[in-house]
């Protein structure tokens, strides 16, 4: 049996879901916990949704219902989507333990995270009479980086990694499901960050937080970015719009050179930034000697989306700038206090 926690003004209930109930509106967001969801779910109530969180664990905060599905490799979605709406599908596996020392294993718990937990929710929603299904993929889907030419939703996919290939794949088991009724948006965002953000990003405010002097004052790349503001908007307008895309590609503008964004980081700090440039075969040797190569690709190259599609499939307008976002971020960063700095 499913329970679900309803939130109510001044306490709280358990509600079993097998009980009939009628909803308007209700949208199911899996991963509701996670660093997009901190974002989505708000914006999604203030919009007039019923939130139905799905997590690992119970009681979601701001959700109005909050329903509990363990390991999502294991869960069964019949009541979770019972009633519903709509569907955004949050939850991923974005990194594995040791991946990098066992491909196939890595690949494996890909699989199963990313295809078979996507494939099962679409199949329970499709028999539940869901209407939208809106998919967060990455848009490592197309590749790892671009050279004369940006991104667009017709470019020939190129993942490299198990990652990028699971949510390709997840992506192909969907369109099966729109020929059964189910309309379903993919959506392919490049790197997000906002508040809570992690890995790379986190890094590189940590550097501008620290003034370290840094070697890449002659990189000319451009990289697309997108705020959580303004992913959380574009979903919103998904499932808002009766004719969405079957595939969108999201994208602050413009794209920024990793100079550039390291200068607004620390302006918007306060924070003095220290470039200086060193030829790039001496770079690139410095970084294969500090097995840091990997990470010079992402500094270095370049990737570019062309988000044009959504702004005029959509009429989708990004509330926030690429500025006003960095800014945001920065100030969630530094009020984290020095010790988690």
């Amino acid at each position: 049996m499913l329970l679900v926690y309803c939130a109510l003004p001044q306490e709280s209930c358990l509600v079993d879901l097998n009980v009939s109930r009628s909803f308007v509106r209700t949208v199911l967001v899996t991963g509701a916990t996670g660093f997009i969801a901190r974002e989505l779910v708000p914006l999604l109530k203030m919009r007039g949704w019923i939130i139905r969180a799905a997590s690992r664990k119970g009681r979601v905060e701001g959700a109005d219902e909050s329903v509990e599905i363990g390991d999502m490799r294991h869960a069964v979605w019949t009541d979770a989507v019972r009633g519903a709406d709509a569907v955004v599908h949050l939850a991923a596996r974005v990194h594995v333990l040791h991946d990098a020392v066992d491909q196939v294993a890595a690949a494996a718990a890909y699989s199963e995270a990313n295809e078979l937990v996507t494939q099962r929710l679409a199949d329970a929603a499709c028999r539940a009479g869901v209407r939208q299904f809106v998919f967060l993929s990455t848009i490592k889907v197309n590749g790892e980086q671009t050279a004369a030419t940006a991104f667009t939703e017709l470019s020939t996919p190129d993942p490299q990694d198990a990652y990028a290939r699971s949510k390709f794949e997840a992506e192909r088991l969907l369109r099966g499901f729109s020929a059964n009724g189910l309309c379903v948006t993919s959506i392919r965002p490049p790197l997000v960050f906002g508040p809570g953000v992690r890995a790379n990003f986190l890094r590189m405010l940590r550097w501008v937080d620290r003034e370290l002097p840094l070697p890449i004052a002659g990189i000319e790349n451009r990289r697309s970015l997108i705020s959580t503001w303004n992913l959380a908007d574009l979903v919103a307008k998904v499932l808002e719009s009766k004719l969405a895309p079957p595939l969108l590609l999201a994208a602050d503008e413009p794209a920024i050179s990793t100079p550039q964004l390291l200068r607004v980081l620390a302006s918007s700090m306060g924070r003095r930034i220290r470039l200086f440039s060193v030829p790039k075969n001496a770079l690139s040797a410095a970084a294969s000697l500090l097995s840091r190569k990997p990470e010079l690709q992402r500094l270095s190259s370049s990737l570019v989306v062309d988000a044009s599609l959504a702004r005029s499939a959509l009429g989708w307008q990004p509330p926030l700038s690429l500025e006003e976002g960095l800014r945001r971020t920065a100030a969630w960063y530094l009020n984290r206090g020095p010790d988690a700095r």
